[in-house]
């Protein structure tokens, strides 16, 4: 089993039932010849924090990988980076104590907080990847940030709250980071 462990993005804040990350993804590595279960380890408005208490808890003996995506929440609040790492450092900490697999994904910062924030946060992934010798998919939203046109994307691939990708958007989501799924799969077998 495969262990999505994240924050809204994970767990499909505001998608109908089917359509969200993990569902998609479990549909996309079936399709791929993968027999694989995906479990939902994502919760609404879970912090890095939220995630360190609580990933001792998740990792039930029969996880066989994991997928770690938090930080949107600790960005949309203006955490300090130094404890996101810290926190993400714990959670890194918990999986390596068990030998599984991993596949860290990123999220990088906006400008709002200014540009030392967004230069601090957004080194936490890479150094953390560095850290645990763990691959790293540096963005959750990359094929929708590398669209570029920001109008085009809320208007087609996001939820009205211009936060949260639509079925469409997290269906390309899935598409994009799939592959790099894979080849942690691979490293279970």
């Amino acid at each position: 089993m495969l262990l999505a462990f994240g924050d809204s993005l994970t767990q499909g804040y505001g998608l109908e039932q089917g359509t969200g990350f993990v569902p998609v993804l479990e549909a996309w590595l079936r399709a791929q010849g993968e027999e694989v279960r995906v479990v939902n380890g994502g919760v609404s408005g879970d912090t890095t924090a939220g995630g360190a208490a609580r990933i001792a808890w998740n990792l039930t003996p029969d996880i066989d990988a994991v997928i770690v995506a938090l930080g949107g929440n600790d960005l949309l609040r203006g955490l300090p980076p130094e404890a996101a790492r810290e926190n993400l450092g714990r959670i890194l900490t918990a999986i390596r104590a068990r030998h599984l697999p991993v596949l860290l994904v990123g999220l990088p910062a906006p400008l709002n907080y200014g540009t030392q924030y967004k230069a601090a946060f957004d080194a936490i992934y890479p150094d953390l990847a560095r850290e645990f010798s763990i691959p790293l998919y540096p963005d959750f939203l990359a094929p929708l940030t590398a669209m570029g046109d920001r109008q085009q994307v809320l208007a087609q691939f996001m939820q009205p709250d211009a936060t949260h990708p639509n079925a469409a958007g997290m269906r390309l989501i899935v598409e994009a980071m799939g592959p790099e799924i894979l080849k942690l799969l691979q490293d279970v077998q």
